[in-house]
């Protein structure tokens, strides 16, 4: 049975300076052994030793969905004492991100759909930090069972942080972010860092709030600047694992 799977699939193929940039960058690209399809991992699967992949030990930022890159590749030039892992399906977007590094060595990619080879490559209490910045918010009800925010993935997050280290998240659909809200809440070793905080007029939850300032380690992206162009809200989230 196919699994359930929180993204579409986008095509593969790479030319000109993002071929080049692939077939250069190699060491950036996190080998797997892969089970069927490109974006999953074989089910016995080792657990990823972070320590040999970038060389040494230092705190470990996962980021979900790194598209292009400009996040991730931000945040390793301003923070060099940190290890950065991106997790990106679409191998163009990782392409063009190697040919953006520009002599960074502390970020790494990996070709791989999150919610199945997660499991099997994050060891537990292993990251410091993760991001997961505005994924598809799959706006139809028939969808929603595709978004990549439900109560089991969430628990597995707080399974690969680190005690104390944080899950943030951003939306700029509002209905993602109540369920974004609803899903923290309802798993027992996180906690939401703004319970109770910032209430949004809109919600249908009324006074309930929940709801964290602007992550200021987060880029304004042409992604995230369109979806204020149109009107809507961006609502960050910090769940942090006891």
């Amino acid at each position: 049975m196919a699994r359930t799977k929180s993204f579409t699939r986008r095509g593969r193929s790479l030319e000109g300076a993002l071929a080049r940039a692939w077939e250069e960058s190699g060491d950036f690209i996190v080998p797997v052994r892969r089970g069927e399809g490109y974006t999953t991992v074989a089910e016995d699967h080792e657990p990823l030793d972070f320590e040999a992949l970038f060389g040494r030990k230092a705190p470990l930022v996962v980021e979900i969905g790194s598209g292009t890159g400009d996040q991730i590749l931000t945040a390793a030039r301003k923070n060099p004492q940190n290890n950065y892992l991106a997790f990106e399906v679409w191998v163009p977007g990782i392409a063009k991100a190697l040919n953006k590094l520009d002599g960074l060595t502390n970020v790494r990619f990996v070709e791989a759909d999150v919610a199945q080879s997660g499991p099997l490559l994050l060891s537990p209490s292993s990251v410091s930090e993760l991001w997961t910045f505005f994924p598809d918010p799959w706006r139809k009800s028939r969808h929603h069972k595709r978004r990549l925010v439900q109560t089991e993935f969430a628990t597995q997050v707080a399974t690969w942080l680190v005690p104390g280290g944080r899950w943030r998240l951003a939306t700029d659909w509002n209905d993602y972010a109540w369920w974004m809200r609803d899903v923290i809440e309802s798993v027992p070793v996180l906690r939401n860092e703004y319970a109770g905080q910032n209430p949004d007029l809109d919600d249908p939850a009324g006074n309930r709030g929940g709801f964290a300032p602007r992550y200021d380690g987060r880029i304004m992206t042409t992604f995230e600047n369109k979806g204020l162009q149109a009107g809507r809200t961006v609502h960050d989230l910090v769940a942090v694992r006891d």
